[in-house]
This record gives C-alpha cells, structure tokens and sequence, in this order.
C-alpha cells in the first residue's frame, strides 16, 4: 500500500504541530527537534550527548508532555538496579501469589538520564527492551506497549565514576544528537524569561498515544527506490572499510536509516525517499555506530568527519520521482 498525497500533507502537518509544541520549550532548535519526534514516529530512541544545562531533560520532558501517554523518567546512578528499571516479581501472602510490580520503564515515554552512570549490569536491562518493546522478569514476558521511545542522556565531560555505553547499546539508538548552545538572540530571550524555571511545564499535549501508532505505520509505507536504497548501503559498506575505522555500521544500522528516512521524507510531505533524505540523516543515524581507529583518534578524527567524508565520496544516484 503506497502513502497517497493527501495522507503526505496530512502526515507533515501533524509533525509540524508536535515539533512546534516542543518548540515553545526549546528555543532556536528546530532541527534538533524535529529529529526526536522523527524517532519517535519511527519507534526509535535517541541519545542525547551534550554539556550540562544545554535542555537535555526539557527536550525529553517537553516531548513527553506532547504526547496524551504516560511517560517516567530515570535517574541513572552508579546503585541503580535492573530491577528498579524493569520492575520486580513481588510475594503477596494475602493471595498467595507472585505479583509482577512494572517499574518506570513501562512508560509511552522514558528518559533515563545520565545513562553512562549507572552499572553495565543495569544499562543492560535496557537492551531487550529498547529492541523488542517487552521486558522478561522470572522467565515471564511483558510488553510495555505501543508507542514506546527511550530519550537518553549523557554528559561528554565529567567521565570519572561512568561508564561508556558498549557498541551493542549504542546500535540500540536510531539517532545519537546534542543540542549545543544557544545563539546570542535565543540566549537573551530565554534570559528576559528567567522566572520560568521549568519551561516544559507548560507544554500540553495534542496528539493522543494512537494517532502517534497511526503515524508510524504510515511512515513506513513510504516508496523508496531500488537506487536511493543502493545509495545507502554504499554509504553503509563504506563505514566499514574506511581507513580511519576499525568497526563500522551494521545492517541494524542501514535497516535504521531506512526506516528514518521515510518518516523525514514524509514530514515534508513527500511520498517518496530521496538521497537527500538520506544525506540530511547520515550523521544522527550512522556516525554513534562507527568505531574510530586510535591513530585517526589520536589525530582528531571523528566518526562524524567518516560520515562527512563518504558522503562527499559516494555519489548519490540520477533520482527521478516514481
């Protein structure tokens, strides 16, 4: 079943409301913005990587209060269990049963903030979770519904007593971002409204926990043709062989990356993928799953300067409308 253009611009319109709500809440960034719902209206999650006091927790906060769900959030600490993530099987002797107590994950929305705080142990709780919407406890399944979107963070600086997510987690992520500072004329906006100590309060939510299940199904009916697909994996395959990486993005990346670029493509009201959709992800998507080689570490490459550079290299196919 092929998107129809009315369902296109039906489709953009709704992304630009939820983008504009959270907007009120951030100010001065729009792109950043819209790469979050994007996850969200492609079932993924995202990690936020930034300095202290950037907006890390008011983005997820204010996405949170956009959606008519539930939403919970989770101080990761160094003491933080798997149990006080995924819940616990509890004894009731008045029944004489177990009783399975959800914890905080089981949420429409969860930010687990300061992921890189808490143990391996723990941060592996999230694993099965973030893959397969269901967490296992005592050998029983239960699913944590639909929709379901983890917003992660994490602080580049102050790395004594963390530690770093492993590759397995980070592939986890549809898209890893930041925010970055404000420009001078946002900073002295949000300085005139200093008294409003929580900015995020005030967002209401306007679109209800179905419709986002609506979305995403529709998104994933977007067309993409065999030649933007191709595009994509020699931009996927080139990670891998690049001189600077020593691992590069797995075929859960490239399925990634797909699946994003269709619900971008539709939130510009366009009923097809093109390789620009693909370009404009490349980085969010593929760069967190690329492992840097210490010597090109050392002289101040980054995973992000691979992407750049494969994407100057690989050429984008001739791309014709279907």
């Amino acid at each position: 079943m092929s998107v129809t253009q009315e369902q296109a611009d039906w489709f953009a319109e709704a992304f630009g409301k939820l983008v504009g709500n959270v907007e009120q809440a951030i100010l001065g960034k729009e792109h950043v913005i819209r790469l979050v719902v994007a996850a969200m209206l492609t079932n993924g999650h995202v990690l936020l990587e930034d300095f202290p006091g950037t907006g890390k927790t008011v983005l997820a906060k204010a996405l949170a209060n956009t959606l008519d769900g539930t939403h919970s959030r989770i101080q990761f600490t160094p003491d933080l269990l798997p149990s006080d993530v995924t819940g616990v099987t509890i004894y009731d002797q008045g029944k004489g049963v177990f009783e399975f107590h959800k914890g905080p994950i089981f949420a429409s929305i969860v930010l687990a903030d300061e992921i890189n705080r808490a143990s391996p142990k723990t941060q592996s709780a999230l694993l099965e979770v973030m893959e397969e919407g269901r967490v296992t406890v005592d050998g029983i399944s239960h699913e944590v519904g639909s929709p379901f979107m983890v917003i992660a963070t994490q602080n580049p600086v102050e790395q004594a007593g963390t530690y770093t997510l492993p590759e397995a987690q980070l592939d986890r992520f549809l898209f890893k971002t930041s925010l970055g500072y404000p420009d001078h004329d946002t900073a002295v906006t949000l300085l005139l409204d200093s008294s409003n100590r929580a900015r995020d309060a005030g967002i209401t939510p306007i679109i209800a926990s179905s419709s986002v299940v609506t979305m995403a199904q529709l998104a994933s009916e977007v067309f993409v043709d065999a030649a933007v697909l191709g595009y994509l994996n020699e931009i996927v395959t080139a990670t891998r062989t690049d001189v600077s990486s020593t691992l590069g993005v797995s075929m859960r990346g490239a399925l990634a990356l797909a699946r994003a670029a269709k619900t971008w493509a539709l939130s510009q009201a366009r009923t097809f993928v093109s390789p620009d959709d693909i370009r404009d992800l490349a980085i969010p998507v593929l760069a967190h799953r690329i492992m840097v080689d210490p010597e090109a570490d050392f002289a101040g490459v980054t995973a992000e300067d691979i992407v750049s550079r494969i994407l100057v290299e690989v050429a984008p196919p001739a791309f014709r409308a279907a």
